[in-house]
């Protein structure tokens, strides 16, 4: 094992990390990272991909999030009523979601969306890259409503069995909390906006789905789960991390999503 901050990362030294993480083959996984948090790593960001398709191995699948949520979106969403030509002209410059859409969520999961074999679902802007056994079953799913519920690739991922692995962040950016949330009584909402092409026009469509909780709760419910759950946090290289079951992390944060959002008030009646 190569000592954290001294010689760069191999990706024999990741495979031995993830497997003191808990990662096994056959396994089907989510990751949410921070290449930085690592440290040096030879390679970089495809190395971190390499390393943990070879920890997975050719029956497990690896998926990472492609969001666009900051490309393809509306520039004026305060805007009522049909737009003047200026909010026409703003809009009609945002891209529509493809295949190819580069993605910010990261290095890593850019390593991964750009490997020719990987394939990626077609929401257009809570999209989810994916290689492995699994990939086509994890990318096929797409709801426009609620686009990390029961019928988006989360909903995929859960089905399998599958797991987080949070790469050198926290659970704010875990998205099965969000998924957790679709299924409380008392989730909070938010409207997506965001541009398609149907039947060969493009249109506006807006599409309820859960509302972002900016620390609010998912760091203490993940937090919780851990504690409850014995995981323990491992460090590969620099970055700690975690390994997360989502079918044991799902009842439990349903559970104490509702409680804290019925405590704060906030959420759906």
């Amino acid at each position: 094992m190569t000592t954290p901050g001294t010689t760069p990362l191999t990706t024999a030294d990741l495979v031995e990390g993830w497997r003191r993480v808990g990662v096994r083959e056959g396994m089907a996984l989510i990751v949410h990272s921070s290449l930085s948090s690592l440290g040096r790593v030879e390679g970089g960001a495809a190395a971190v991909v390499a390393s943990l398709r070879e920890a997975v191995g050719p029956s497990g699948t690896v998926a990472v999030p492609t969001f666009t949520t900051d490309t393809v979106r509306d520039p004026a969403p305060e805007q009522v009523g049909p737009p003047g030509p200026e909010t026409a002209e703003r809009r009609a410059a945002v891209p529509l979601f493809h295949a190819e859409l580069p993605s910010r969520t990261g290095a890593v999961a850019e390593a991964l969306r750009t490997l020719p074999e990987s394939l990626r679902s077609t929401h257009p802007q809570v999209s989810v890259a994916a290689v492995g056994a699994h990939a086509r079953e994890v990318t096929a799913r797409r709801s426009l409503g609620f686009a990390v519920g029961r019928e988006s690739p989360f909903g995929a991922l859960h089905d399998l069995g599958g797991y987080v692995l949070l790469v050198g962040v926290g659970h704010n950016r875990n998205t099965f909390l969000h998924y957790a949330e679709t299924f409380a009584p008392n989730r909070r909402l938010k409207l997506r906006r965001f541009p398609m092409a149907i039947q060969g026009e493009r249109v506006w469509i807006e599409a309820p789905c859960v509302g972002d909780d900016n620390d609010t709760h998912f760091p203490l419910v993940g937090r919780e789960f851990e504690e409850q759950a014995g995981i323990r946090e491992v460090l590969v290289g620099d970055a700690p991390c975690r390994l997360v079951p989502v079918r044991d992390l799902i009842p439990f944060a349903v559970r104490r999503l509702t409680e804290l959002l019925a405590a704060d008030g906030s959420g759906a009646a």
